[in-house]
């Protein structure tokens, strides 16, 4: 295992900051995976996956059983984890700049598509090779204008050329559910299963340029320039697993997922060992674009009727918004049929608020698919 130290563009003078990556497996190995988390500082349990998985492979480095070099980040936002305001955690955007953490990562396609074509030859995998090492280069011409510019292309320059991308999120109240791309659905839909993810959301470009897409883009950009002339396969392919909600910080969850992924790993070759049968997959993927926010039409006190993991059909009671002082119930109601995966720790709602997400089938939304 190697640990190396990353030191991050400091705020103010006298304050420092820093990434830590720990890396195993054979520093030649042709494949190779990059796993963070908490890019949310104030979403936990990827941070104890990740701790455990860090057992898990040095243990399996020892043994001489990793086929592929893993980095792992474990704590992906420093800055964010120091952000605490009268005992409250705010790890999701970050205060300087208002910014969400998890948004607006460099777009490099253009910079790595300037003179590419040139390059480029017959064989994928020379071509993957070149496209990585641009990818890498370009990124490290870029000069950060601040702190979070300083976090974000760490990360990036981190992972631009690892095979697999998987970063460890939560939501707020949630059962296990993951986000990726339908080209990278046959690769992960293994890891799906092992998961449990309970819903699993499909989307090549949700609109937010965010982490686990500012990689997977470059190749969707590059193949529908130049794919019909070059061969240009997926360099990289990206996961976000959502580890329920931000309370389930817990061994046993925590073991079930660091050995889901390891299961994964022996799945696709990456670690030796015999992977587990696959287990069913309890809710099919969907588009995200099938994903709807049902939101507080008032403000008022919020009771819930349907907890996350549950499978409602459309007009089906989800929760109350009660305003106390003038007797008034509202009705938040199911849109269409599908999974409530995930809802507000809140409850205390405001006018507009998102109370719960909603799995659907029926794609009714285009654009910007993501929360705020």
């Amino acid at each position: 295992m190697e640990h190396r130290i990353h030191e991050l563009m400091s705020a103010v003078p006298g304050t420092v900051s820093q990434l830590h990556s720990f890396h195993y497996g054979p520093p030649d190995s042709e494949r190779s995976v990059y796993i963070q988390s908490s890019l949310h500082a104030d979403e936990l349990p990827g941070m104890l996956v990740a701790f455990k998985l860090k057992q898990r492979l040095a243990e399996l480095e020892a043994a001489g059983l990793l086929n592929a070099r893993v980095c792992i980040v474990p704590i992906a936002n420093p800055i964010g984890l120091t952000q605490q305001l009268m005992d409250v955690p705010l790890g999701r955007y970050e205060l300087e700049t208002l910014k969400n953490f998890n948004r607006h990562y460099a777009d490099m396609t253009a910079a790595i598509a300037e003179g590419l074509e040139t390059a480029l030859g017959d064989s994928e995998t020379d071509n993957i090779d070149i496209i990585r090492t641009r990818f890498l280069t370009a990124l490290e011409d870029r000069t950060p204008a601040n702190a979070l510019e300083s976090l974000q292309l760490t990360l990036q320059r981190l992972a631009c050329q690892a095979d697999y991308v998987l970063d460890l999120h939560c939501d707020f109240n949630a059962v296990e559910h993951l986000y990726t791309t339908p080209a990278a659905w046959p690769t992960f839909e293994p890891l799906a299963r092992y998961f449990g993810s309970r819903a699993s959301m499909l989307a090549t470009d949700s609109g937010g340029q965010s982490f686990d897409e500012c990689f997977t883009l470059v190749w969707e950009q590059l193949r529908e320039r130049l794919g019909e002339r070059f061969p240009i396969g997926y360099g990289t392919q990206s996961i976000t697993l959502e580890l329920r909600g931000q309370d389930d910080v817990d061994h046993d969850l925590a073991d079930h997922d660091s050995s889901a992924i390891i299961h994964w790993m022996m799945q696709l070759g990456l670690v030796q060992g015999e992977a587990p049968a696959l287990p069913a997959l309890p809710f099919p993927p969907t588009p995200l674009a099938a994903m709807e926010f049902l939101v507080a039409p008032e403000g008022g006190l919020l009771v819930f009727h349907a907890r996350p993991g549950e499978q409602v059909v459309s007009g089906q009671l989800i929760a109350e918004v009660i305003d106390p002082i003038h007797d008034v119930v509202h009705d938040v109601r199911a849109t269409q049929d599908g999974m409530i995966y995930a809802r507000s720790q809140r409850r205390m709602a405001t006018a507009g608020m998102i109370v719960a997400d909603l799995a659907g089938h029926d794609s009714r939304r285009s654009g910007y698919l993501l929360a705020p």
